[in-house]
């Protein structure tokens, strides 16, 4: 953690709703002329699409079904660590970036699927922002989650987070509905040892439950949309949260334990806004303080 160079970090699987996140915090940033970097955690991927594609082969011929891109072996968890200290300590790193398509390959006339150089980040930047699967690892040899000055994990309901994979990957990637749920299966010990863990150490936890039927997330036909759901909004520490504040600012909003609330789906930005614009302004403050002494 550092006053000078602050860390925000967003932690949760492929499908979670991260990005979507990410847009709400991009606002607060604009609104309040923050000038943050924002790092994608598939930058840290150790290998570019066509090395995992072999690597999984690899793997298959050996039988080997749990080879994932959530597990230790596929991602450079020491350079990420890397990152996040030598930006609280001196506000720069480090950094490369992953291409995921065309349109992002095209100014650094690349392939899509592959990284770009490792580069040294800009040097006048207001804070760090992360997005990624590996926020809050936590193994003997490295500690991730010690760095953020605020950790979030986003963790929909399991069957919500299959709904949601199964259809960005089918939509937008043009998988088939037996491909993705290969990749889910395969990934299952990772996500359970890897990806859980994580959010016992988060600051705040944002996990949506849906109020229509998931049983059978493999036969969903669409998302179900945030007026569909509830959002259960837990603190580590509730200590300086007004509560009270947010009940009457979020419409059909309740309190479920003493350190969490509960919202609609269709409010989450909403409440995100109302949690987070005041903490981000603190954190300005105490990192102008710093920088004064």
């Amino acid at each position: 953690m550092s006053e000078r160079h602050p860390i925000i970090a967003i932690t949760g699987s492929s499908g979670a709703g991260t990005t979507s996140v990410t847009r709400t915090f991009e606002a607060i940033f604009r609104r309040e002329k923050i000038q943050s970097v924002i790092i994608e955690g598939d930058s840290f991927h150790r290998y570019n699409r066509n090395e995992m594609k072999e690597k999984l082969a690899a793997a298959e011929q050996i039988g080997d079904m749990r080879f994932s891109h959530f597990g230790p072996d596929t991602n450079l968890f020491a350079e990420l660590e890397a990152l996040f200290h030598n930006y609280a300590r001196s506000g720069t790193a480090r950094h490369r970036k992953y291409l995921h398509d065309d349109e992002e390959a095209a100014p650094y006339a690349q392939d899509p699927g592959t990284f770009t150089p490792w580069e040294d980040l800009p040097g006048d930047t207001d804070l760090l922002f992360y997005e990624g699967l590996h926020g809050g690892v936590v193994s003997d040899t490295i500690n991730i989650a010690q760095h953020p000055d605020l950790l979030i994990g986003v963790v929909p309901v399991i069957n919500l987070e299959w709904i949601q994979k199964l259809w960005r990957d089918k939509s937008k990637r043009g998988y088939s509905t037996e491909a993705v749920t290969d990749t889910i299966l395969r990934r299952m010990p990772d996500y359970v040892n890897h990806i859980c863990p994580q959010f016992s150490r988060t600051h705040v936890n944002f996990q949506r439950v849906p109020c229509v039927d998931t049983s059978n997330p493999f036969i969903a036909r669409e998302i179900p949309a945030p007026d569909e759901s509830f959002v259960v909004i837990r603190f580590a520490d509730p200590k300086g949260i007004d509560f009270q504040y947010l009940l009457n600012m979020v419409p059909a909003s309740f309190m479920s334990r003493a350190n969490t609330i509960v919202v609609p789906g269709g409010k989450m930005e909403l409440a995100m806004q109302l949690i987070f614009t005041p903490f981000i302004l603190r954190m300005m403050e105490r990192k102008k303080r710093a920088l004064d002494n």
